[in-house]
């Protein structure tokens, strides 16, 4: 297959590349500067450069493809800008131009969303986070957009959601964990809110990237995958690891103080959100190979001095 990879530099993306070029398919991956061009090129992929904003490019590159997986997403903008409603605008509009690309082809679409925050309080299930409004907003955005990709399978597309741990471990990961670990050099304390009991699913990168390819060859349409290796890790027992390895105490931090130990991990760090992927291993037969999150702190790589 010819897929078209967009994020293909960004930490999943540059684990799906390899793993699809691996699998004899070729890639064709979207890239915004110079530096992630020359990267992929490296790789063996073959280089489109734009980026989410160029829907007339997304477009013609998805009508072009024998199916595209979309990983893109304007963190920055987000993020450090503060401007979520601002990202998940771009990234619907986006969606919105490489779906009426493949419409009717039965080519595949598959996006990345997320697990965190979907049932508070029990185990996520594939089946969940379907009722949705397609026009929501705020925090919902990214789950009404993915709702919208499933119901392209009415549109002649193979259209799939693969939905991703609050972070996607690994070595060189600077994702949620990392931040948490900074955190803890910083203040001096590796901390948790509450009783710390409450969960986060877990992945290995290189798993999740290994999905993602499975999706694009062999996922029904409207199909919902979950990327779960560790289906809920205590966020105490991930402060107990990080405080170990940095010699600082553990313990909890006031809840009207979270947004100020933590910052914006302030909002998540209390969500109890464990996930199974029962569904997709039946569906797929993916079945996880790396090591678990904590087993992942315990080699060390994350601790090491920040350069």
């Amino acid at each position: 297959m010819r897929i078209f990879v967009t994020g293909a530099s960004g930490w999943i993306g540059s684990a799906v590349v390899p793993e699809l070029l691996g699998a004899g398919h070729q890639v064709v991956a979207l890239a915004r500067s110079g530096t992630s061009a020359a990267a992929l090129a490296r790789a063996g992929a073959e280089v489109e450069r734009g980026d989410l904003d160029d829907l007339g490019n997304l477009g013609k590159a998805a009508a072009s493809s024998d199916g595209v997986i979309h990983l893109a997403f304007k963190h920055d903008v987000a993020f450090a800008a503060g401007d979520f409603a601002g990202a998940a605008t771009a990234d619907r509009r986006a969606i919105d131009a490489m779906g009426e690309a493949l419409a009717g082809s039965d080519r595949p679409l598959v996006i990345a969303s997320g697990l965190l925050g979907l049932a508070p309080g029990r185990v996520v299930t594939e089946e969940d986070g379907r009722d949705v409004d397609l026009d929501a907003g705020g925090l919902h955005a990214r789950l009404a957009t993915a709702e919208r990709v499933l119901r392209l399978a009415d549109r002649g597309v193979r259209s799939s959601v693969v939905r991703l741990p609050p972070d996607c471990h690994g070595e060189g990961d600077h994702g949620f964990v990392p931040r948490l670990i900074g955190i803890a050099r910083e203040r001096g304390l590796a901390g948790y809110l509450g009783d710390g009991s409450n969960r986060w699913p877990f992945v290995h990168r290189l798993d999740a990237a290994r999905l993602f390819r499975l999706a694009a060859e062999q996922a029904p349409a409207g199909s919902v995958l979950h990327a779960v290796g560790d289906e809920g890790v205590a966020i105490r027992d991930l402060a107990g690891v990080i405080g170990r390895h940095l010699g600082v105490p553990v313990g909890q931090v006031a809840d009207g103080a979270a947004g100020g130990h933590f910052g914006f991990l302030g909002a998540f760090i209390g969500l109890d959100c464990p996930a199974s992927a029962e569904g997709t291993r039946a569906l797929l037969g993916w079945e996880p190979a790396g090591v678990g999150m904590l087993e992942d702190l315990e080699q060390g790589h994350y601790f090491l001095p920040p350069e």
